[in-house]
């Protein structure tokens, strides 16, 4: 059994924004067009085809490198409206960009749930719940929420956002990760590759937490002898990450 975790009262929090003060920008919505235009002029069709090989459908996207895309942003500054705008236009990397100047004050449930449903990729929904979901007052909600949805990206939405919660989230206590172990071990049979790998990533991130890592490591080995396969690789993938030397 794993060692009793030392309670205290339970305080949970969202992940304050940066108090660095970002760059003042000055794009607008009517700005987008001129934002595709320059994505456009950066595209390679040698990092477009790349795409493919992990797993990344290209079908709406130009081939433009991440961390390119990080300086873009860096140099536009936070804007939620020109966010709102780029994510519109359905271009994969206007939505990264997206993702990377949104304001995660301004960010609302409705704009989360929209986005949300509109994921097609690990990269996509990996990207936004681990640069932007995860620092609004309402992660916490949108995991129980989102652990309940049938389709495939929704559902690893829950849990890569729970990942980067329990990676990035240093004000909320570590008792308060143990509630969401239960929502871990049932979506765990579900055997959709995202889903189980959304899965073993929220199970390892919690495991990263000090305290919380033998109560992570119980689970793991109980899910590595499961009767189902997706949870069986599940187990055994967390405690390999979760017992190797570092």
């Amino acid at each position: 059994m794993p060692a009793k975790v030392k309670t205290t009262k339970s305080k949970r929090s969202t992940i304050a924004p940066s108090k660095k003060k970002a760059a003042k920008s000055t794009n607008s919505p009517a700005d987008v067009d001129a934002v595709v235009a320059k994505l456009k002029r950066l595209a390679s069709n040698k990092v477009r085809d790349g795409m493919l090989r992990y797993g990344i459908p290209n079908d709406n996207a130009f081939g433009i490198a991440v961390g390119t895309l990080h300086k873009l942003a860096k140099d536009m500054g936070k804007n939620h409206e020109l966010a709102a705008e780029l994510w519109k236009t359905g271009w994969f990397e206007a939505r990264m960009l997206a993702t990377f100047i949104d304001e995660p004050d301004r960010v609302t449930p409705a704009q989360m749930d929209r986005w949300c449903r509109n994921f097609d990729s690990w990269a996509i929904c990996d990207t936004v719940c681990f640069h932007l979901f995860d620092r609004t007052p309402h992660a916490y909600a949108k995991v129980e929420q989102w652990a309940k949805s049938n389709q495939e990206f929704v559902k690893r939405a829950a849990f890569a956002l729970l990942a980067s919660l329990s990676l990035h989230d240093k004000k909320t206590d570590d008792e308060e990760f143990l509630r969401y172990l239960p929502l871990i071990e049932k979506a765990a049979p579900d055997d959709r590759n995202f889903v189980k790998k959304g899965v073993s990533w929220a199970l390892r991130g919690i495991g990263r937490r000090q305290t919380l890592r033998e109560a992570a490591i119980y689970l793991a080995e109980r899910l590595a002898v499961a009767p189902e396969p997706a949870a069986r690789w599940i187990g055994k993938d967390a405690v390999r990450d979760l017992t190797r030397k570092r």
